[in-house]
């Protein structure tokens, strides 16, 4: 599975007194489409972290093409650009439901070892669902 998308509303408080969803909060949404990407396979945070695995944030770039509203119902749309090493790296479209895109996005994770606090290969049972 290389491409996951999720729907969720904005909520009052994301935005600003205009009713505009704070810029702030794209990195949010990018880290919603995240773990429901991972979810889909079959795989939570929570898990990897217990497995002693966690994916801090190394690169996080956004542009922004239009505004989103509260109560729009924005769709993410997270893809896997390639087969992760050390490093995992998706590319995100944030849509509104008259499929305009509003933000495109792009982060770099690293796997890190909670244990030594150094980077780690990708788990092969992250490897095994993407083959698949």
């Amino acid at each position: 599975m290389r491409l996951n998308s999720f729907s969720f509303r904005v909520r009052y408080g994301e935005t600003d007194q205009m009713g505009v969803v704070y810029h702030g909060n794209y990195a949010q949404y990018l880290e919603m489409g995240r773990v429901e990407w991972l979810r889909a396979l079959g795989i939570s945070y929570r898990s990897m972290e217990e497995n002693g695995i966690m994916l801090p944030v190394i690169s996080l770039q956004l542009e922004y093409k239009k505004s989103a509203y509260y109560d729009d119902l924005l769709t993410v749309e997270t893809n896997l650009v390639k087969t992760p090493t050390v490093k995992i790296e998706f590319d995100y479209q944030i849509f509104n439901e008259k499929k305009e895109l509003l933000v495109k996005g792009n982060t770099v994770l690293v796997f890190m070892n909670m244990e030594t606090g150094k980077p780690t290969r990708c788990p092969k049972y992250i490897l095994e669902k993407l083959e698949d």
